[in-house]
């Protein structure tokens, strides 16, 4: 079979590609490779997929439906290896084998055309909420993953050398509270680091499992921060945006008892942190909503 990358994956990877890197001309070859080495049926490629990895639905040898997963290093797959294995199942996705090849997971088949986005979005906030409870447990002894301090140190680095002129108040804003969170953190879990929605799948050994992790050691407040701007296009676009988004933060976390202050910080420092990536890479429009969206917080 070939295995052609989706244009979604092309796209996103092209965009944040060091030069030189050729990760997306030998990932045919290695996804054959990898297939061979385990001996699997292939089904299909994940079509649209996600934007930063091959996703390959296929068949251990003895029918078992699971998935191939090929990511780039810069994609910090043996960091996703490392929290899968330590989650076991609990609230995520299971990893079939612990150990393989640099950068390719077997995982456990879930539905991958059924996340809790296909719910109304009261209904699909509740389920995304209680999904992510479970991942919050304590890390692994060590400096196993990044910590949010990190992350968010690399990722205020670049606003600040990439922030415009009419993004400097939100970046001056972000990276105020950035430093107000940091000198007062709360107890640390290992949190998801990338969820949304779209990251909860329907699974057959629970309704909803996480999956794609960016694994990072910090506050459970950080993690809530992407879910409270899903469906920003929807958001943005009525009459009441500001107000549903306040709604949102106070409902999030006060579901997952979570400080409310908290909860707004992390989502505007990452909101306004995405927007100046978006707008650094040309997707213009993306950025637009990311930034109207944070001036609401």
């Amino acid at each position: 079979m070939a295995f052609e990358p989706p244009r979604r994956l092309v796209k996103a990877l092209g965009e944040a590609a060091p030069s030189g890197d050729d990760w997306l001309e030998k990932l045919p070859e290695a996804a054959q490779q990898a297939v061979a080495l385990r001996e699997l049926t292939v089904e299909r490629v994940q079509v649209p997929g996600g934007r930063s990895s091959l996703v390959v639905l296929v068949r251990l040898p003895d029918g078992t439906p699971a998935v191939l997963k090929l990511a780039p290093g810069r994609a910090r797959p043996e960091s996703e290896r490392a929290a899968l294995a330590h989650w076991d199942g609990l609230g995520a996705v299971r990893l079939l084998a612990p150990a393989g090849a640099e950068g390719v997971l077997l995982l456990e088949r879930l539905h991958p055309d059924v996340s809790v986005r296909s719910l109304a979005e009261a209904k699909s906030m509740l389920e995304a909420a209680g999904a992510l409870r479970r991942l919050w447990v304590e890390p692994p002894a060590g400096p196993v993953f990044e910590t949010v301090a990190e992350r968010t140190g690399r990722q205020a680095e670049a606003m600040r050398a990439g922030a415009d002129a009419e993004a400097a108040p939100l970046v001056d804003a972000a990276l105020a509270v950035r430093d107000e969170l940091l000198a007062s953190p709360p107890e640390s879990r290992l949190l998801h680091g990338t969820f949304r929605q779209s990251k909860v799948l329907a699974g057959e050994r629970s309704p909803w499992l996480a999956v794609g992790p960016d694994p990072v050691v910090g506050e459970c407040a950080f993690d809530l921060a992407r879910l409270v701007r899903d469906r920003v296009e929807d958001v943005i676009a009525s009459p009441s945006g500001s107000a549903i988004t306040r709604r949102r933060v106070k409902r999030l976390a006060e579901s997952l008892d979570l400080d409310q202050e908290r909860v707004r910080g992390w989502t505007l420092f990452r909101a306004v942190e995405s927007g100046v990536r978006a707008r650094r890479v040309g997707r213009s429009q993306d950025a637009e909503l990311l930034l109207e969206f944070a001036s609401w917080l």
